[in-house]
Parts: structure tokens; C-alpha cells; sequence
């Protein structure tokens, strides 16, 4: 009776579960998928060429301190680089002393603690520390971005799809949403335009950033070399800036990808000639293996007779 109960018992949970699929199944080809109106005007990031793009790509160094300039003057203010330090700046380009000079003129200064009396303070940074970040915590990050978090840049290109080329649409992707049409030539519906203290931008997963505009004119920045600083051209420096403060390795990495190629190739090849090499006059021989193989056979009689069976 026990088992009888747990068969039926079984049984029952077979059934709902078949059913339940059934269903999902049967409504997953009959009803189309409802698309959200988030997904019916955000666009996917444009791409953007860089001299790193590719496994020989390299990075330009001239561009990378462009994009430094950038994020110095213009993305600073709110966004910090806490896993990049000041002494990794030797890397695209800087001299020690400049390095020493960018710490030391930075504008927001160190954390720190006044060795006399105990308590918190600030110093200028030297080149050892990493980018302070411009708010003590959160919450006063919170409280000046009207309640929006700055991220840190650090790694930015690495948590975004799309990477530099996202960071690139971003930064150029601020528009009307009253005049704003999506490829079908709809407006923006008016439940789901910016409220206060947001701005359009359908390169954003929510088309709506609290982020304002932070490239909005050529010239903005005057750059040291003479190359022109429109829109396009300080948003492409700044992403691969970015790009190389999220893989300041990613040269190395391409210099011993391709090292290991090389490597592989002279070994596949060199192999395939030893082989050659060591086995060119051997000749398979397929030897026929079985009960009936005389050899085996004799073997099982020699047995049998030792063993007094009579066959």
C-alpha cells in the first residue's frame, strides 16, 4: 500500500512538471517576446578604431597622454583611478620628474594622518600613491551627484560591453528626447524621459544617466602636442586612456601570444619530422588476435590438459 501511495505520489509531481513544461513550451512559440521600451531605443556603442585593436595592436602613446589631459581637466572632478597609480603614468610617456609634478599639483590631495595629533588629514600626493578619489565616501558622492554614484573608472572599459568603443558612444550620445526618434522613427515615449537631474542618452542600458554632458564643445581641452581637441577627438583619447588604465599589460600580453604561436608552429613542424624521421621504414603489422588465433588456441589447450579436462 506504502508503495503504491508513493507511485501515485510520484506520478502526480511527473505530471504537473510535464504539464508546466508543456505549457512554457507551447506559450514560448506562440507568444513573441514583449520588447521593453528601454530595448526599443537603446542603441548598441559604435565602433571606434584604435591603434590597439587586433593581437599585434599597440598602444599610442601620444594619444594616451591626450586621454590623460582629458580625464585630468574634464572627468577628474568626479570620477577617480583608485587601482592606477601616479608612477604608472612613466609608462605612457611621462618623465619621473613630470610624474612628480602631476602628483604634487594634483588637485585633490591624499588622505592621511597628522602624525602629531592623530587625527584625519590630507598632503599632496606623491608619485607612489594612487588617484585619490575625488569624495570620501559614498555618501558624499551621493549627496553631490543627486544621489547617483560615480563610478570608478579604473576598470571601466573592462566592466562595459563594448569597452573603449562604448566609453566613446557614451561620451558623444547625449540627445533631445523631444526630438529624438529610434530607427523605426518613434518618439521617445513621455513616461520614460529623463526627470530631474538625468539626461538622455540612448547608448545608456536605461537611456536615462544622471551623468550631464561632460564633452560638450571643440576645444574644451587644449592639447600640449597642437592636435585639434574636437568632440570626437578628446571622446577617442579619453576611452583609450581608459582602455589602458583597465589593461596597462595588454602590449605584453600581444608580444607573448604571439611569441607562443611562433613557438607552437616550430614545434608542431618539428615534431612532424622526428616522426618521419623515426618511423619512415616501419611498417604496421596487424597481428590477428581472438580465441581461434592458433596461438591462443594452443595456450588454452596446453591449459586444459595441465588441468585434466578432457576436450
Amino acid at each position: 500500500m506504502v508503495r503504491l501511495i508513493a507511485f501515485l505520489v510520484g506520478l502526480g509531481f511527473v505530471v504537473v512538471a510535464g504539464w508546466s513544461l508543456g505549457n512554457g513550451v507551447y506559450a514560448f512559440a506562440t507568444q513573441p517576446r514583449e520588447e521593453s521600451v528601454e530595448h526599443q531605443f537603446h542603441l548598441q556603442p559604435e565602433h571606434a578604431s584604435y591603434s590597439f585593436d587586433g593581437p599585434f595592436g599597440t598602444y599610442d602613446r601620444q594619444q594616451l597622454q591626450r586621454g590623460f589631459q582629458v580625464y585630468k581637466e574634464v572627468c577628474a572632478a568626479c570620477h577617480g583611478l583608485s587601482y592606477v597609480a601616479f608612477r604608472n603614468l612613466e609608462e605612457i610617456g611621462y618623465g619621473e620628474a613630470e610624474v612628480k609634478a602631476i602628483a604634487n599639483q594634483w588637485q585633490i590631495e591624499v588622505p592621511d594622518i597628522d602624525p602629531k595629533t592623530g587625527e584625519a588629514s590630507t598632503r599632496k600626493a606623491t608619485p607612489a600613491d594612487h588617484f585619490p578619489s575625488p569624495y570620501p565616501n559614498e555618501v558624499a558622492a551621493r549627496a553631490a551627484n543627486n544621489n547617483a554614484l560615480p563610478p570608478d573608472l579604473s576598470l571601466i572599459t573592462k566592466a562595459r560591453h563594448g569597452g573603449a568603443s562604448y566609453v566613446h558612444s557614451l561620451l558623444l550620445g547625449y540627445r533631445d528626447p523631444a526630438t529624438y526618434r529610434n530607427k523605426e522613427g518613434e518618439p521617445v515615449p513621455t513616461e520614460v524621459r529623463p526627470g530631474q537631474g538625468l539626461h538622455f542618452n540612448p547608448y545608456f542600458a536605461n537611456l536615462n544617466i544622471a551623468m550631464p554632458p561632460p564633452i560638450q564643445s571643440d576645444g574644451q581641452v587644449t592639447y600640449a602636442d597642437g592636435t585639434a581637441a574636437t568632440r570626437d577627438q578628446m571622446a577617442k583619447d579619453v576611452s583609450a586612456f581608459l582602455t589602458w588604465t583597465a589593461e596597462p599589460r595588454l602590449e605584453n600580453r600581444h608580444r607573448a601570444g604571439l611569441a607562443t604561436l611562433i613557438f607552437l608552429l616550430f614545434a608542431t613542424v618539428l615534431s612532424y619530422l622526428a616522426y618521419q624521421n623515426v618511423w619512415h621504414s616501419a611498417k604496421r603489422k596487424v597481428r590477428a588476435s581472438g580465441p581461434l588465433d592458433p596461438v591462443n588456441l594452443a595456450k588454452s589447450h596446453e591449459a586444459s590438459r595441465e588441468a585434466g579436462i578432457q576436450q
